[in-house]
């Protein structure tokens, strides 16, 4: 009867064994969860006239929060110039919006719009909007960086123009990183498009968040010559999706106006790529060139 009884027991010990193993094999892996779930693209367009200034703000459905911004001025070609590009948020609270604001640079007649972009995401951790603003005073050009705190991550950018009106371009909107660095602060420079006594300074917005899978800066320089208009495109590397971006112009100082800073994707979409087109205000014989900044996350 103890032969019976261990036997049994030893024969009940296998059934479970070869249960948890039939369960390991049919049970699939779970997926690597995304670095940034339900990444969109959103857009806003301002009404279409001829005032002087014009602005529109694109917000993240419900549920979701902003990673990064970009622009479009729509029929206006170095005449126009994005004033704001800033995000909603701050040290302690997500963003989940920007409004781009912009001027005529000169007076022009026709009709013109700009267009907001937000890009969106499923709630992330740890996300907020930091900032710093340069000296005020009536130098030609200031600078200032936008640094995400200890521990923290870049996702995207912002800037604003403040005490000027039409008279500053901004000519650096650069992130920092790499293409194997994550990067963690965005350095904002402003010319004045024309000479100005004003008293005047930039503000530098960082949108930052807990370390992301794969986060690194990719970026693309354009054709350096001396055509009035440029454009180029970064994208992001294969399996990454965009959460941000910025710009630089090279070769032209004050003479150069980012006309359209854009992401592709969609309501439905992640962005992969973004389009940085610039157009010179005044006429200008030198070579010139912009990059483009992506910033990538794992999809």
């Amino acid at each position: 009867m103890g032969h019976q009884k261990q036997f049994r027991r030893f024969g009940g010990a296998v059934l479970a064994l070869g249960l948890a193993v039939v369960a390991a094999v049919l049970v699939p892996a779970s997926p690597a969860s995304a670095a940034v779930p339900g990444l969109v693209r959103i857009s806003v367009t301002s009404v279409n006239n001829s005032a002087d200034f014009h602005s529109a703000t694109a917000t993240c459905p419900v549920g979701k929060v902003l990673t990064g911004t970009g622009f479009e001025l729509n029929g206006v070609t170095g005449e126009g110039i994005v004033d704001d590009l800033r995000p909603n948020g701050g040290p302690a609270t997500a963003p989940t919006a920007v409004t781009v604001g912009a001027y005529e640079t000169e007076p022009f007649a026709g009709n013109w719009s700009v267009t907001a972009y937000a890009i969106c995401a499923n709630p992330l951790a740890g996300l907020v909007r930091v900032s710093t603003v340069s000296v005020s005073d009536s130098a030609d050009f200031h600078s200032t960086t936008a640094t995400c705190p200890v521990g923290k991550v870049l996702t995207g950018t912002g800037y604003e123009l403040n005490g000027v009106t039409g008279e500053g371009v901004v000519d650096d909107f650069r992130p920092n990183g790499g293409v194997a660095t994550a990067p963690t602060s965005v350095n904002v420079g402003a010319y004045e498009s024309d000479a100005t006594a004003l008293s005047w300074s930039v503000t530098a917005y960082a949108i930052c968040a807990n370390p992301l899978p794969g986060l690194v800066r990719a970026s693309t320089v354009g054709a350096n010559n001396s055509l009035d208009f440029r454009s180029v495109v970064a994208n992001c590397p294969v399996g990454k999706v965009l959460t941000g971006g910025g710009y630089e112009l090279n070769g032209v100082t004050g003479e150069g106006i980012v006309d359209d800073f854009r992401p592709n994707g969609g309501p439905a979409t992640a962005p992969t790529t973004i389009a940085a087109g610039a157009y010179e205000e005044d006429a200008f014989a030198g070579n010139w060139s912009d990059t483009s900044y992506a910033i990538c996350a794992t999809a």
